[in-house]
């Protein structure tokens, strides 16, 4: 259960102002198909979150616990640090031709590649073992943060404090990162 909801909040909190939930408010505002857009987000972050879970599981049975902490500290610094940095909603490039769903998990799919969520769910598949937990927890906490994103559209940004709830999390991203940190080296 641990894993569940540590990927879920650290998901949620680490999407709220990235570049994929802006993706996600400019794709609702070009398509205006909410439906379509979520079902797409979801089958792209499902695919990213199973990655990453199933990756964290590999590295489990050759880290001990300190490094597995310390794998996980060193994913909440990286949050915290990316979460620092401004995002610009994103250009869409695919044409008009193809379809709110084709676009939003085409478009979600390439720029989740690698992100800062991808890199939690893995840390924290990791740390407790658990990769169906972990890929549920982040799946949930994108879709929490898609959700709003995709039912405002462009208005997302004038409507949400968005930055400073990045800037909040960023803050505690870097807090529980430098604690788990300090931590893992025995240093507290």
């Amino acid at each position: 259960m641990d894993a569940l909801v540590s990927a879920f909040v650290a998901a949620g909190l680490a999407e709220w102002g990235d570049k994929t939930q802006l993706l996600v408010a400019a794709l609702a505002a070009r398509h205006g198909r909410p439906l379509p857009i979520l079902v797409g987000v979801a089958l792209a972050a499902a695919i990213h979150a199973a990655i990453a879970g199933f990756g964290g599981i590999l590295v489990n049975d050759w880290m001990t616990i300190r490094a597995l902490t310390l794998l996980t500290a060193l994913a909440l610094l990286f949050a915290g640090g990316a979460g620092l940095f401004a995002r610009k909603p994103p250009n869409i490039l695919i044409g008009p031709r193809v379809g709110a769903f084709a676009a939003s998990f085409a478009c979600f799919f390439i720029a989740e590649f690698g992100d800062k969520t991808q890199f939690l769910t893995f840390s924290i598949a990791a740390r407790f073992d658990s990769a169906a937990l972990a890929s549920l927890g982040a799946l949930a906490g994108v879709m929490a943060a898609s959700v709003p994103a995709v039912m405002l559209g462009d208005r997302l940004v004038a409507v949400v404090p968005v930055r400073a709830i990045r800037l909040s999390a960023a803050a505690l991203f870097l807090l529980f990162g430098i604690i788990l940190a300090l931590n893992a080296l025995t240093l507290v």
